[in-house]
């Protein structure tokens, strides 16, 4: 499994933001209220965070000297887990920047109760993301020396079909 790329975080953060920005302005434009997130949601991206983060640390002692093996498995279903977090934070993230952005390109100063759940919701993204990574480093299964594929450096390791 190939570790979680700044490029996908970057993407979905772009993304994110575009759509906060782009759902406020038609809203705004059909004369319906701007969308504000719920007060509930950045605990919930915090919580997120702390919940896989403490699904990899037993992978993590599990893998750094205290001897025990480790499901290969269930690192992966941590790490998949992790991985999704992290693309998760940074789209919430964007999307909180984006409606953050729009509240700020208004002439009129919005209450400040929503600006600081955009706020909230926006630093909460961010720490998710640091988190999901965190726990995705956790997840990490050092390669062992029977790991390597059959067909490396020794010939005498090659697949071979027997024909007739």
């Amino acid at each position: 499994m190939k570790r979680t790329g700044a490029g996908v975080l970057v993407v979905a953060t772009v993304l994110g933001g575009a759509a906060g920005f782009v759902v406020n302005q038609l809203l705004t434009a059909s004369g319906r209220p701007t969308f504000t997130p719920a007060v509930t949601l950045p605990i919930l991206l915090v919580v997120l965070g702390a919940i896989v983060v403490a699904l990899a640390l037993p992978i993590r002692r599990a893998t750094r000297g205290s001897g025990s093996t480790v499901n290969p498995f269930r690192a992966v279903r941590v790490a998949m887990l992790a991985k999704a977090s992290s693309i998760v934070g940074a789209a919430i993230g964007g999307l909180a920047l984006g409606l953050l952005a729009f509240l700020a390109t208004r002439p009129v100063t919005p209450s400040l109760g929503s600006m600081a759940t955009v706020i909230a919701t926006a630093v909460c993204g961010a720490l998710l993301v640091v988190a999901a990574l965190v726990a995705e480093h956790l997840c990490t299964i050092r390669k062992d020396d029977d790991d390597e594929q059959p067909g490396g450096d020794d010939p005498g390791l090659e697949p071979r079909i027997h024909g007739h």
